[in-house]
């Protein structure tokens, strides 16, 4: 059986960074397909996911909503009292796909760390949350590790494309429309976006 996925998720605002190609509806609606990309992943695998979010929204699903938006400060208060393992997944991966996830979830090691792009993190999974702490933001990858060190805990890092992919610049963009399958893909081809090859290397360009 899976363990719990705590899912963070910003509602408001989210993916600032695709402004100069989405419009802050768009990016809010596109948020909300990626999470649920990432939500059939989670369910797919069996876990049982948990949104923490920074303002409440409608979903059946168990919610934790961060008041001050502090991410770090809300999962280090949930760590030390969850009584089972927990996967920490990020919800801006809609390329995740159940396999992705076990692989995880099925390590031989204390925990399970997926790095993402630019010495982020995108996936944690531990089988002992109360030994551990998360230090999002600013080189999170290499803070992560050095946690797991000095709690004696050992770590088996991830090479795993669907979990190391997350979407937050144009680029990104290009990989989502070539492997994705989900919510998100469709959302983007609905607002025209496609692939462009005309330039040598594979981009985006969007049909108004």
């Amino acid at each position: 059986m899976c363990p719990h996925a705590l899912i963070p998720y910003k509602t408001k605002n989210p993916k600032t960074r695709l402004s100069a190609l989405l419009s802050q509806e768009e990016r809010e609606q596109f948020a909300e397909a990626m999470l649920e990309d990432v939500l059939f992943a989670v369910k797919d695998a069996n876990c049982m996911p948990v949104i923490v979010s920074t303002e409440l929204f409608e979903s059946e699903l168990v919610q934790i909503t961060v008041q001050d938006a502090d991410l770090n400060q809300t999962l280090n208060e949930i760590l030390p009292r969850a009584e089972n393992s927990v996967i920490i997944i990020m919800a801006d991966l809609p390329l995740a796909d159940a396999a992705s996830i076990r692989r995880a979830v099925t390590t031989q090691k204390d925990v399970a760390i997926v790095p993402g792009r630019g010495g982020g993190t995108n996936v944690i999974y531990l089988k002992e949350p109360q030994k551990f702490h998360v230090d999002y933001y600013g080189g999170s990858f290499s803070k992560h590790m050095a946690i797991a060190e000095q709690a004696g805990l050992s770590v088996d890092v991830i090479d795993s494309f669907r979990l190391h992919t997350d979407i937050d610049e144009e680029e990104d963009l290009v990989e989502l429309l070539i492997h994705g399958a989900g919510k998100s893909r469709a959302y983007l081809e609905g607002l025209g976006f496609a692939l462009a090859t005309d330039k040598g290397r594979v981009g985006i360009t969007r049909k108004r």
